[in-house]
């Protein structure tokens, strides 16, 4: 390959990435994040594109508080004009874990609410901040992990958000964590996977797996075996345990580094077959233990940015046009689900046989009846 082409695919990257950390907006706007949304206790927890947390009685479908903003930040005044103050973006779903909930800001700070009363319980970190967090939280055995665009992966007590561990890797992160038992699995842009000891931080593979393209993609786990989507149009499958490849498989033309060929979103698995979504608008279903196709990628010719979600044996799956799809896992077989019409980049997802469906422009949360696309209800997120 050549230096002008190498510039060429360099350029595309830098073009798809700065587009979608805008919020599938125009390049150069200021970002408004995606958050997905979690439930908790008949709660609804999520991140507003006007950079609050909202929580919601799932049962009401209303506010259980005022909408908390995160930290804003005043840009400098330009010409003698202030210029208005700046939400918080957030990217990454919430968690919760006991009464916590934990969100993570672009502006590179974690935040720690109550989950009964939006009260602030702790920030990390107390001053200054890290460089943007993308990927959301992930909490399990009193901590708290997650990746940060300054190429670490950061433990922090969760009752009190005291940095447990740090460790760094050789680029910017944009993924969220999986946690399988002791073990942390994430990707980094240096094209690598991770696996880290839960507890201590230590790195537990030789070496991490290397592929060829960046990898924000949040791995899934399942029987001993990590799978995870890469930049370089590879979708792969890796021992758990070790690190040894066990299977790759190539998005068609991998001639071309086409960035509308990336997987981006996690995959879901059921009966021993895993479905990925790919920005190329196809979802791709792959048999667990060998990688071969099931069926022909089915074309849903719009990308998906937005994570799948598994409820009663189908596989919902959203795309950017807003469109809502579902996919029977017996037979492989899809259909229209809904179309709530509006950009939807945010992951899924799915409780008590209700999908939930978080929108951009204008930003709407709905609730979809997973098995007739009913919309339950739906609830307007802008203050506006």
């Amino acid at each position: 390959m050549n230096v002008i082409n190498k510039l060429f695919i360099n350029l595309l990257i830098i073009l798809l990435l700065v587009g979608l950390t805008v919020s599938c907006a125009p390049l150069g706007a200021q970002p408004k994040g995606w958050s997905g949304v979690v439930v908790a206790d008949d709660a609804l927890f999520l991140g507003s594109m006007e950079g609050k947390l909202v929580a919601i009685d799932v049962s009401h479908h209303n506010r259980l508080w005022s909408d908390v903003p995160l930290e804003t930040s005043t840009p400098a005044a330009t010409f003698g004009c202030a210029a208005p103050a700046m939400g918080v973006a957030v990217y990454g779903t919430p968690a919760v874990s006991g009464d916590l909930v934990y969100v993570g800001g672009y502006n590179g700070k974690i935040y720690a609410f109550s989950s009964s009363s939006g009260a602030s319980r702790w920030v990390y970190p107390r001053e200054g901040n890290l460089q943007p967090i993308v990927g959301g939280p992930v909490v399990a055995q009193g901590k708290v992990y997650f990746g940060c665009s300054d190429g670490k992966v950061y433990a922090l007590d969760a009752n009190t958000g005291d940095k447990q561990w740090e460790f760094e890797t050789g680029d910017k992160i944009w993924a969220t964590p999986a946690i399988h038992d002791d073990m942390l699995y994430i990707g980094s842009f240096d094209k690598k996977l991770y696996a880290l000891d839960a507890i201590t931080g230590e790195e537990k593979w030789g070496k991490p797996f290397e592929t060829q393209g960046a990898i924000a993609c949040t791995p899934l786990v399942y029987n001993n075996t990590v799978y995870f989507g890469s930049f370089d149009r590879y979708f792969y499958a890796v021992n758990a345990t070790n690190g040894d490849p066990i299977w790759q498989f190539p998005v068609e033309d991998e001639a071309e580094n086409r960035p509308e060929k990336w997987f981006w979103v996690k995959p879901v698995v059921y009966n021993n077959t895993i479905y990925a979504g790919n920005l190329d608008g196809k979802v791709y279903a792959l048999d667990a233990e060998t990688g071969n196709e099931v069926v022909e990628a089915i074309d849903l010719e719009s990308p998906i940015s937005s994570s799948p979600v598994l409820i009663n044996n189908a596989v919902i799956i959203a795309t950017e046009a807003g469109k809502v799809y579902s996919l029977d896992t017996g037979t492989n077989q899809i259909k229209p689900l809904a179309n709530v019409e509006e950009k939807t980049c945010a992951p899924l997802f799915a409780s008590e046989g209700v999908v939930y469906v978080h929108t951009q422009q204008p930003e709407t949360l709905y609730a979809l009846n997973a098995e007739t696309g009913v919309t339950l209800w739906s609830l307007p997120l802008s203050s506006k």
